[in-house]
């Protein structure tokens, strides 16, 4: 069965151990926060930011009068804090669960075996962090796993400042060197039926870098992008959302296939073009997410 369509424009995160941050979420826009028990806590903080997981879970806040998903994103399991993050997280039930340095099918797969036998209910979903170059050298057996339902992975999430400091690739302000592996990732995820979200931009002042950033990251077919302050949330919901010309195109297309005599036929001219079956798919994609998003 096909899941409904959610957006992931802009997905925040905020940290695990800030009750300041927290408490903000419920007047944000933003379409996803990632609650942070990795980068953003200090490794003094983090049992105690793991703990609060109960409170952030108990009272759920609805962002902006709408839920958002709310991702938890544990330490990587081969640290100390890892497989105990896991275990919270999976009590609490989040709409989903982000892996930090995933390297290999195997660790989706462990991850998901943890969960089945802990009972986690199949809407609590994986997203994995591609950070790391042994993750770009298996990016397609691990995007792979997004064809079968069990393994519950649903979205790769760009790691680019860990994979620029693993790799030594200079980190320009218009990413040259790390575009390659980007658009690997979205290649990648395509083929696995993932969504793919573009990694953060640090400095949140330049907020007209930001956008010419979210608009690059849009153009290379990613569905959204992760952030690290709520002043960024408005520039990337706009770069990801359809365009008034784009909605006009896709009704376009949808109303001309539900004719009785284009019924059952794969190929149509419309407005001196062909349009194809595919084109229907993609015009009915971009409506859902118009749809979800009140564009």
């Amino acid at each position: 069965m096909t899941e409904p369509y959610r957006p992931r424009r802009s997905v925040l995160y905020v940290p695990a151990s800030s009750d300041k941050a927290l408490a903000k979420i419920a007047q944000l826009a933003c379409d996803a926060v990632i609650i942070d028990l990795e980068d953003a806590v200090a490794p003094a903080d983090k049992v105690a930011a793991r703990e609060k997981l109960a409170g952030i879970f108990a009272n759920r806040p609805v962002a902006s009068g709408r839920r958002c998903e709310m991702v938890v994103r544990v330490n990587a399991l081969a640290s100390e804090w890892g497989a105990d993050d896991l275990l919270a997280a999976a009590k609490f039930e989040p709409d989903g669960i982000l892996l930090s340095k995933v390297a290999t099918p195997r660790d989706i797969l462990e991850v998901g075996d943890v969960l089945d036998d802990n009972f986690a209910p199949d809407s609590v979903k994986l997203w994995a962090m591609i950070e790391t170059p042994k993750a770009m050298l298996n990016i397609g057996a691990i995007a792979e796993l997004g064809r079968d339902s069990a393994s519950r992975l649903n979205c790769f999430v760009a790691g680019t400042n860990d994979l620029a400091k693993d790799t030594g690739v200079l980190a320009t302000p218009d990413r040259r060197y790390l575009v390659p592996w980007l658009m690997q990732m979205v290649l990648a995820a395509r083929a696995g039926g993932l969504d793919m979200l573009d990694g953060v931009a640090n400095d949140f002042r330049d907020l007209d870098a930001f956008a010419r950033e979210c608009a690059e990251a849009a153009a290379m077919g990613f569905d959204g992008k992760t952030l690290i302050h709520p002043a960024q949330i408005d520039a990337a919901n706009r770069a990801f959302a359809p365009s008034p010309a784009a909605l006009t195109e896709a009704r376009l297309v949808k109303d001309a296939f539900a004719l009785a005599e284009n019924s059952g036929k794969g190929v149509i001219a419309l407005n001196g073009r062909m349009v194809e079956r595919l084109h229907l798919a993609q015009a009915e994609k971009l409506l859902a997410k118009a749809a979800a998003i009140g564009a």
